[in-house]
């Protein structure tokens, strides 16, 4: 059979020298707020997706106008640790570049909106200064490597963190485009520099990692193109079970697309962890699909080809079998809210932050709260992967200065709330995402506020239920892996998908497709109903539709594992 043509993204990144482009220049010119078509994909490598408001799109259409284009920045900021010093500059950015607020993501990275061309290159200036990149935080290439916040055993999470970096570091782009764009490094003369890993072309779509800590699913490690497991033997780490092949992006009414959770594939000591890695990227580089990108994440490679060819080309890289994957137990995928000790005698405090979105908002000026808790905080901040925030390391004798500022700037909503707004999830959606077909983030405090009339309606008020909502199906919200999701098909309208686990390892299925808000309650009330009466003891929401046969499983949802 005779070759495919490379997609266009694929010639943009070959004729890139090294994702340069024709950045400079974009940059330049004065006529147009946007960047030139092909510098709009190379951008994403260096961390920033050109965007425009689309509430304005029709006005300033009628007026002639070209759309009110920005761009989003997004940092990479492995385990999603990250300094006071460094949420200060974060803070003082977005208030003089970007449009007033900070947005932690589900990879544990901020995103500041809101920014013109003109202020790109001075605010990435501003964030290197701080010691924070936005290096291959979008792309073709290994994005953020995320791994679990977990404070209750620190010694083990301080050692995943420390992998969580390396790995970072190791399949970061060689290219010295950033720096010669961004930083005013030295400019390069002739040809493009080698990517050993990479290559000229880098991955044919993005990639992701994750690191997780059992018994704590709450990076959603199976959603994740390679993941690892932590294996704790004896309170110390032992190793990785490995896994290979997830991602919940899809496409709507392609059969060719569809959410997949990752294999499992045995268990690796510490030592052979960065070799794994960087083999399971090269076979990515080079069976990945280059001509349909929506065909092109190694979910689909592995389908294609199979498990057991997946095990076998890595085994042959490496050149040794792997061992068996070990025991582990994942309980559930959420954030534990509230003060907790670590093993050091130093306290962790989970706040709720509502999408991600770090504003100040009426009495609740969660912005300008955080602000003063960096000013006067010794430790650090870890962002979690459930767009939460852990004022994390705070002495016992500073307990009280950071109580009095979470209660004084509304930071103590997870006091307050339900355990569904509590736990929900919605990615940004509208107005600013080019991909969205509904809203999501602005549309996420309603939906949940039905959603939790209906539980006191049928008295499981108080209930866990996760909840979550995204504007398409390319889904930066995980919603398949929630027990209910909106996912966004128009303006307006979802398709509502029923049943996943609350642990992360099962997929949720389709149960009634573009529906507006009066169709998803609806839908959702009677089967409500029927688990607040029928439910054994305990049982989770999905976990009883499951059991009931009032929503099936689809073929390869549950993960694999031992």
């Amino acid at each position: 059979m005779a070759a495919r043509e490379p997609s266009a993204v694929e010639r943009i990144k070959a004729a890139s020298r090294g994702l340069r482009g024709t950045i400079v220049s974009s940059l330049a010119d004065p006529v147009t707020g946007a960047l030139a078509d092909d510098d709009r994909q190379l951008i994403k490598f260096h961390g920033s997706y050109q965007q425009d408001d689309r509430d304005q799109r029709e006005e300033r259409r009628r007026a002639k106008l070209e759309p009110a284009y920005s761009f989003m920045l997004r940092t990479r900021l492995p385990g999603g640790v990250c300094t006071p010093a460094q949420w200060l500059a974060l803070d003082a950015l977005a208030g003089r570049y970007g449009n007033g607020t900070l947005r932690i993501t589900t990879r544990q990275s901020f995103q500041l909106h809101g920014i013109l061309k003109s202020a790109l290159k001075p605010t990435i200036a501003a964030l290197n200064a701080a010691l924070v990149d936005t290096i291959s935080a979008c792309g073709d290439v290994n994005r953020n490597v995320i791994a679990s916040p977990n404070p209750l055993e620190s010694a083990l999470h301080a050692e995943v963190y420390e992998w969580a970096v390396r790995l970072s570091a190791q399949l970061r782009p060689r290219s010295r485009a950033y720096y010669e764009l961004w930083l005013d490094g030295e400019r390069l003369a002739g040809e493009a520099e080698p990517e050993p890993l990479y290559g000229p072309t880098y991955l044919p779509r993005k990639f992701k990692v994750a690191i997780a800590v059992p018994p704590l699913n709450d990076v959603d490690v199976f959603s994740n193109d390679l993941g690892f497991i932590a294996i704790a033997e004896q309170g110390r780490l032992a190793g990785f079970n490995l896994l290979a092949g997830g991602g919940l992006g899809a496409t709507h009414g392609d059969p060719a697309t569809w959410p997949r959770l990752a294999d499992p594939y045995g268990f690796l000591t510490p030592d052979q962890l960065p070799a794994v890695a960087e083999n399971v990227v090269a076979i990515q580089r080079d069976y990945g699909d280059r001509s349909d990108r929506n065909h092109a994440r190694l979910k689909y490679t592995i389908a294609d080809r199979g498990s057991d060819w997946f095990r076998g080309e890595l085994e042959r890289r490496l050149g040794q079998t792997l061992s068996p994957a070990r025991p582990y137990r994942f309980t559930h995928s959420g954030d534990r809210f509230g003060w907790i000790e670590g093993h050091d005698g130093r306290w962790h405090l989970t706040l709720r932050i509502e999408s991600g979105r770090v504003a100040d908002t009426g009495e609740r000026r969660l912005r300008t709260g955080l602000a003063r808790i960096a000013a006067i905080h010794r430790g650090h901040f870890r962002l979690t992967p459930n767009q939460n925030l852990i004022v994390a390391a705070v002495a016992p004798e500073d307990r009280w200065r950071i109580d009095a500022l979470v209660a004084g700037y509304g930071l103590d909503s997870f006091r307050r709330t339900t355990p569904v707004a509590r736990d929900a999830l919605a990615c940004v959606a509208l107005p600013t995402c080019p991909l969205a077909m509904a809203e999501a983030e602005r549309y996420l405090p309603a939906a949940t506020a039905r959603l939790e009339a209906l539980l006191r309606r049928h008295g499981v008020a108080g209930e866990p239920l996760l909840f979550r909502i995204s504007g398409c199906p390319n889904g930066c919200s995980r919603p398949v892996l929630a027990e209910i999701a909106l996912v966004g098909k128009a303006p307006g309208r979802y398709n509502l998908q029923l049943g996943g686990a609350r642990n992360g390892e099962r997929l949720n299925v389709l149960y009634r497709e573009n529906i507006d808000e009066d169709g998803f309650i609806a839908a959702v009330e009677p089967l409500i109903a029927a688990w607040a009466r029928q439910r054994e003891p305990g049982e989770a929401f999905g976990d009883f539709l499951h059991r009931s046969g009032l929503v099936g499983a689809p073929a390869g949802a549950v993960a694999r594992g031992p």
